[in-house]
């Protein structure tokens, strides 16, 4: 299913669609997906305002997380991001460890309340859109190997992978909201 004029039906999954790496990116580019980040954590925040406990433990879609597990994915998320970030300045291609997301998500620490991670996300994107914000021309040709997919991910690359990972997930909880009529 698609978004499309053709359907009406939406994307459940992929809400704002999959993500599309460029192959190449300007610094100007780069920065601005880097304004994209700096403002995802009060796009959240917007997101679930208001919203019960009950809500929060409604999934987003049938077999998808809870509004609350998708909260908290999306610091554990970008926590790794960030330090992948830091990674690809500091060493020359490192291979990141990859996580198992859908288990991180069953973790405990997945059913606290999710001003938790709110306000850990707030902390944790000032400093990671800061440091986008001083990336240089010649920083762009960093980047990181991922073992999962034997690939090598540049900088812009990454940047708007994490700013399309924002919107996409900030998409799931708003489509839940009028999907149920919560707004």
């Amino acid at each position: 299913m698609s978004n499309t004029p053709e359907s009406n039906t939406p994307n459940l999954q992929y809400p704002i669609g999959n993500y599309t790496p460029q192959d190449s990116h300007t610094l100007e580019q780069v920065h601005a997906l880097g304004v994209q980040i700096a403002e995802q954590p009060a796009k959240l925040r917007l997101a679930v305002a208001g919203l019960s406990e009950a809500q929060q433990d409604t999934p987003y879609r049938e077999g998808g997380w809870t509004v609350r597990q998708v909260v908290h994915h999306m610091f554990d998320s970008h926590a790794n991001g960030f330090i992948r970030l830091k990674l690809a300045l500091t060493e020359d291609k490192p291979t990141i460890k990859p996580y198992l997301e859908a288990e991180f998500a069953k973790l405990p620490d997945s059913s606290l309340p999710i001003e938790v991670s709110l306000s850990l996300l707030d902390g944790l994107h000032l400093r990671w859109s800061y440091l986008i914000s001083q990336l240089k021309t010649e920083d762009l040709e960093r980047g990181y190997m991922h073992p999962e997919y034997q690939k090598f991910y540049s900088l812009g690359q990454f940047v708007g992978l994490y700013a399309w990972h924002g919107a996409h997930h900030t998409a799931h909880i708003l489509e839940l909201r009028k999907r149920e009529g919560w707004l």
